[in-house]
């Protein structure tokens, strides 16, 4: 039985190019960056490179890039970077949006606690985060805006460029998680105009526990740990040389493959959707069509069905009921509520997510399967 892998959204295999790419780091270049003798200038000039790579997958410097341990530590020293920096007692503000990945949501609760205020904007029913109500929940004494470019659940792609140019009005700086978006659509730092901007390595094809962090040159950020001085003083530590060097391998195939899979998975996704929807019919909802998606992901609720009991008697498709952060939830995110999807039917609430070795036969089968075993569960 072939495993049909469709949760891509959740995480990616590593690209066999960067597997080769960090194994001379585990062994033969094993030195600390931080060393002046041979080995660790090696190690050194490797992630010197990395960096650059990173920096061109993004379109900024190579000092404005600081690596971290994921996209979840990225958000986190974006968040508390900003809002912990300069006169703690004084306070301020910080604005979110409702359908953020819980590595937001989670630092805004930890910040709300210590004092700093908090507004969620709400999404609108077709799923996006307007300007104008970013415009409206800003105050005197905001200081960082968050909002994420792209949804992990939805697909649904948000209009960074135009809320930056709010943010920016007003003298108040924009961090966006940009996890879901790297080596999915082409995503340049200055064209969105951000400030801050988080990535994780395991979604575009590097490995797992390596991300980075894009700050804009002059924007100052207390460290989320303390210690020696790496990573400009933002994130100290002896860095992980392998995974480094993974990461930027995997920016660089993300900076020239990015154009061509972005439309072969967009015609994938929409053939696996036309199948779909032709064979269950009008009842079948389909998140994001109006808007601008990412082009691999396929967000549906299926009627009269619990997804996860459907899945589980098709287990040759890996795919999700939610993201994978909370997939055992049953509460309804606020990236599907936004849409008008009632608790009811959430539970047929499903992700289906294609990545590079996404083949037209598995979009053949994967419709054939998750068809077959909706309509044995109408009966």
């Amino acid at each position: 039985m072939k495993t049909l892998y469709l949760d891509y959204n959740a995480t990616t295999p590593v690209a066999p190019s960067v597997v080769e790419a960090m194994l001379p780091f585990f062994a033969r270049h094993y030195g600390n960056p931080s060393s002046t003798h041979s080995l660790g200038r090696a190690a050194a000039e490797a992630m010197a490179d990395a960096r650059s790579q990173v920096a061109g997958l993004l379109g900024c410097d190579a000092e404005e890039i600081v690596f971290t341990g994921g996209g979840t530590e990225s958000n986190n020293l974006a968040l508390k970077g900003v809002l912990l920096g300069g006169n703690v007692a004084a306070g301020g503000h910080l604005v979110i949006s409702s359908i953020e990945h819980p590595a937001i949501t989670a630092p805004a609760t930890f910040l709300e606690r210590l004092g700093y205020e908090v507004t969620v904007v709400q999404a609108d029913s077709q799923g996006l985060v307007r300007p104008a109500a970013i415009e409206r929940a800003l105050r005197k004494n905001t200081r960082l805006v968050s909002v994420m470019h792209a949804n992990n659940e939805t697909g649904i792609v948000q209009p960074v460029r135009a809320i930056a140019e709010i943010c920016h009005a007003r003298g108040v700086p924009l961090h966006s998680d940009a996890a879901q978006t790297v080596g999915k659509l082409p995503v340049q730092c200055d064209q969105l105009d951000v400030d801050l901007l988080s990535i994780a390595g395991h979604k575009f094809y590097g490995p797992k526990g390596v991300g980075a962090l894009f700050v804009r040159e002059g924007l100052d950020l207390e460290p989320a740990m303390h210690g020696a001085g790496h990573e400009w003083g933002l994130r100290p530590g002896t860095e992980n040389t392998a995974g480094i060097v993974g990461l930027g391998k995997a920016a660089s195939l993300a900076a020239r493959a990015v154009g061509e899979t972005t439309e072969r998975m967009a015609q994938l996704r929409d053939e696996l959707q036309r199948r779909l929807a032709e064979a269950i019919g009008p009842g079948l909802l389909i998140s994001g069509q109006q808007v601008a998606r990412l082009p691999n992901t396929l967000h549906l609720v299926l009627p009269g069905v619990d997804a996860h009991q459907l899945l589980r008697g098709c287990p040759e498709i890996c795919a999700s009921t939610g993201a994978a952060c909370h997939a055992e939830s049953t509460a309804v995110s606020g990236s599907i509520a936004c849409l008008g999807i009632s608790a009811e039917q959430a539970r047929g609430a499903m992700r289906l997510s294609l990545g590079w070795y996404t083949s037209g036969e598995d979009i053949d089968a994967a419709a054939a399967i998750l068809i077959a075993a909706w309509e044995r569960t109408m009966g």
